[in-house]
């Protein structure tokens, strides 16, 4: 993983805004309707063509495909996993007796209302019947090789593609074969396995998704910090599992709190959550730093335990808000992360993704890429500033 030897380098979490033909395809798919696979295909490695060539034209450094064949970040590896078949009962959101909807009830039932014509991903949850195996290769070397390809239109510093946690994935579904719930969590993880060494082995960073390990405990009011503490040592211990073998270096870890929009008054700190997460195996850690509720804890990272070796990718610009940072302030926001760390040490990242559902509106697309340009901007504005102070 290339640290900002010479500048600050960018990047962002990966997923983006889709083109109205392809969420359009992806709602039939969604609803079971037919469709012509091989025209699907073909619009996705042109809308992956696309991304990358808007990315690298607005100067980020670190690339991937937007996500553009996924039906969402977690959904997506449905169709990967043996072992899982339909619920045969309704399945309850889970985020419907959360921290956030307890407190905030009129403002939930508000956004309910405003999404009201936007039906929610299907397939998110589905039960494990039978033993877990990893059946995605070939649609995983599809997705590699339309990245190679598209990536031959420029110039980058390296490319990633992300990949779901254990956590979330154990997290999202029902066990009924495995004898335990950690069972089940380690046989997710071994099947996962199999995913992450695959894209590592294509030439890419793989990035882990891992909104599970934070949002587990605003999903459950119940459950106390000491009680989520031990529930995410287990996860962190299964995806270290899931990882092993594969050099730390072609590794970043990705955490976020799920809730876009919002209150947000029961996100866990970052207190709570930096000892945890530097505990997992990754080259880079990439976590939520620009909205206003966490933009102030850029001042753990001056104590923190940060081995020499490893990088973090802080959020400088974030999902949670349509505002379109000024590049000024990301440069502020780099500086503060640099003269806690050290400015090699630091990546210039976006909150979470922009699209986390290919079929759910979230940021527009003229948006989510104002963002990423105010963010290549304010990382050149900060290199400027880092890189002429030590000369």
């Amino acid at each position: 993983m290339h640290g900002s030897t010479q500048r600050i380098i960018t990047t962002h979490v990966g997923s983006l805004p889709r083109p109205p033909h392809i969420v359009e395809a992806m709602r039939r798919i969604e609803a079971g309707a037919d469709y012509d696979r091989a025209a699907f295909a073909a619009d996705v490695e042109r809308a992956v063509q696309e991304t990358v060539k808007k990315q690298i034209d607005i100067g980020l450094d670190v690339v991937t495909d937007g996500e553009m064949g996924k039906l969402g970040f977690i959904n997506y590896v449905n169709e990967r996993l043996a072992g899982f078949e339909e619920p045969k009962e309704a399945v309850k959101g889970q985020w419907a007796e959360s921290r956030e909807t307890a407190s905030f009830p009129e403002f939930y039932e508000w956004v309910a209302r405003l999404n009201a014509g936007t039906p929610p991903p299907k397939r998110m949850s589905l039960v494990c019947t039978a033993p877990i195996a990893y059946r995605g290769k070939d649609i995983l070397q599809r997705d590699i090789d339309t990245l190679k390809k598209a990536l031959k239109q420029g110039s980058t510093v390296e490319a990633f593609m992300p990949s779901i946690s254990p956590a979330t994935v154990a997290g999202y579904h029902k066990n009924v074969f495995y004898k335990s719930d950690e069972e089940f969590l380690f046989a997710v993880a071994d099947a996962m396995h199999e995913e992450y060494k695959q894209i590592v082995d294509a030439g890419f960073l793989v990035q882990i998704d891992d909104p599970r390990l934070v949002t587990h405990y605003l999903r459950n009011p119940k459950l106390s910090l000491e009680e989520w503490t031990r529930w995410a040592e287990k996860r962190i211990e299964a995806l270290n599992h899931a990882l092993r073998g594969i050099p730390e270096d072609r590794i970043r870890h990705h955490t976020c709190y799920g809730i876009n929009m919002g209150p947000r008054v029961h996100d866990l700190e970052m207190k709570h959550i930096i000892g945890l997460m530097l505990k997992i195996r990754a080259g880079g850690y990439s976590f939520e730093a620009a909205n206003p509720r966490h933009e102030h804890e850029w001042r753990l990272w001056e104590s923190a335990p940060l081995p020499e070796n490893k990088v973090i990718i802080p959020g400088l610009v974030t999902q949670s808000t349509y505002v379109v940072e000024h590049p000024e302030l990301v440069a502020e926001r780099i500086m503060k992360f640099a003269g806690a760390v050290g400015r090699e040490r630091v990546i210039a990242s976006a909150d979470c993704g922009f699209a986390s559902s290919a079929t759910a509106d979230e940021i527009p697309a003229t948006v989510a890429w104002a963002k990423l340009s105010s963010l290549v901007e304010g990382a050149r504005l900060a290199s400027a500033q880092l890189w002429k102070r030590a000369a």
